[in-house]
């Protein structure tokens, strides 16, 4: 007599407890060494997961290690000014997510007397967090079925189903969302969370993954239809705006004038040198200048460009005849966000008019060398190195 054929529905129920078993026991013998893995405090594991947004590892790690240095629980984060906390996260990037952490620990200390809340529907009203930050510390540090699905868990869960609609699709999205949590019942949610991600990061990885070294290669439905390195489909991006960012060195004897942006948008609350930001297209010419810098002259700003120079001038030293400055070129830099890629151009006005006094209620001056105490973005950061050394 010949065995019974199992079902349908006991077939899928064998894949996916050798997804979840598997797996996980292939997490614990093969995960990395990473900090924010030798512990479960809910905080430290929230500092974590909002620095690798957007970051990789070995790029966090030092960062991870000076903030909790700096910040070593949510009641000490939310004693400190937002200042303090972008000087930190200086080099970082996507600041939002700083300033979003500090409003949300002062929050815990608010409302939830310095703790961390353990129900998500808490832990989602907070500054900054979604659904997979959320995810991501209520299964690691609380130990709840609840989904953390990344790029890398996106990745790992259409090639595991074979899913060649894009996964940047809302509906296909949240059909990853219900498979991870199904499995998430069948698992150590702490553990399995991280061996989706782990398992993203190391093996299935987005180009040329490592199929021969899965775990669970035989229950991956992609890896038997030889499409795994196909997987996963994406919508087709927005190509990036393009920005040109005009600044100025203004110096006077008592130092340097600066800005800071504003606490809302792009780069909020960090500081910067007095700039203007036009559409790439708004310009003339590549240069807009008599000379190029990079023939070996000096340029000097012409066309729209010195008409550019000249508000933003105006706006530094407001009431004073600035007619017959001439704005040299001292440095360029090129900075790519997301959605946002930018050109940035350091002139340093020449012929200044005696006299001519900076609006202090926009703008502040800072002597040299306390320039680097303030919290400056990456781009600014290469411009004032490039400045200093040029203008010695």
């Amino acid at each position: 007599m010949n065995p019974p054929v199992p079902s349908m529905a006991s077939t899928d129920l064998a894949r996916e407890w050798s997804i979840v078993h598997i797996l996980s026991m292939w997490y614990r013998d093969h995960h990395r060494r990473l900090p924010w893995r030798e512990t479960r405090d809910p905080y430290r594991i929230w500092v974590s997961e909002t620095m690798l947004q957007q970051t990789r590892v070995e790029t966090v790690i030092p960062y991870y290690h000076a903030f909790l240095e700096r910040f070593p629980d949510v009641a000490a984060l939310a004693a400190s000014d937002e200042e303090a906390v972008l000087k930190c996260w200086q080099g970082l990037g996507y600041y939002s997510r700083a300033r979003n952490l500090h409003r949300a620990a002062r929050l815990v200390v608010e409302r939830h007397g310095g703790r961390i809340p353990d129900d998500p529907r808490a832990f989602l009203a907070l500054p900054g967090v979604g659904a997979y930050t959320a995810g991501a510390v209520m299964s690691i540090a609380f130990h709840r079925p609840i989904p953390a699905v990344d790029g890398n868990v996106l990745r790992v869960v259409a090639r595991l189903e074979n899913l060649c609609d894009p996964v940047d699709h809302p509906t296909v999205r949240r059909r990853i969302e219900r498979l991870v949590e199904g499995w998430l019942q069948q698992a150590e949610p702490a553990v399995f969370t991280q061996a989706l991600m782990e398992l993203g990061a190391v093996v299935c990885t987005p180009r040329s993954p490592r199929c021969g070294a899965c775990p669970v290669r035989s229950a991956c439905r992609a890896h038997r239809a030889g499409t795994a390195e196909d997987l996963p489909k994406r919508a087709p991006k927005r190509p990036r705006r393009q920005k040109v960012v005009l600044a100025l060195w203004c110096e006077t004897g008592e130092g340097v004038v600066v800005e800071q942006r504003p606490a809302d948008g792009l780069l909020g609350g960090m500081w910067q040198l007095p700039a203007h930001e036009l559409d790439a297209d708004a310009l003339d010419a590549p240069s807009d200048a008599g000379r190029d810098a990079e023939s070996g002259g000096a340029a000097e700003a012409a066309g729209p460009v010195r008409r550019a120079l000249m508000d933003c001038l105006q706006r530094v030293f407001p009431g004073t005849a600035c007619h017959a400055v001439r704005f040299v070129e001292v440095a360029r830099e090129r900075h790519v966000f997301t959605h946002l890629e930018w050109s940035v151009r350091l002139f340093r006005p020449e012929g200044m008019p005696a006299g001519a006094r900076v609006d202090r209620t926009r703008f502040r001056v800072v002597c040299r060398d306390e320039l680097g105490g303030l919290p400056w973005p990456r781009v600014y950061e290469k411009l004032i190195s490039g400045a200093l050394q040029m203008l010695i």
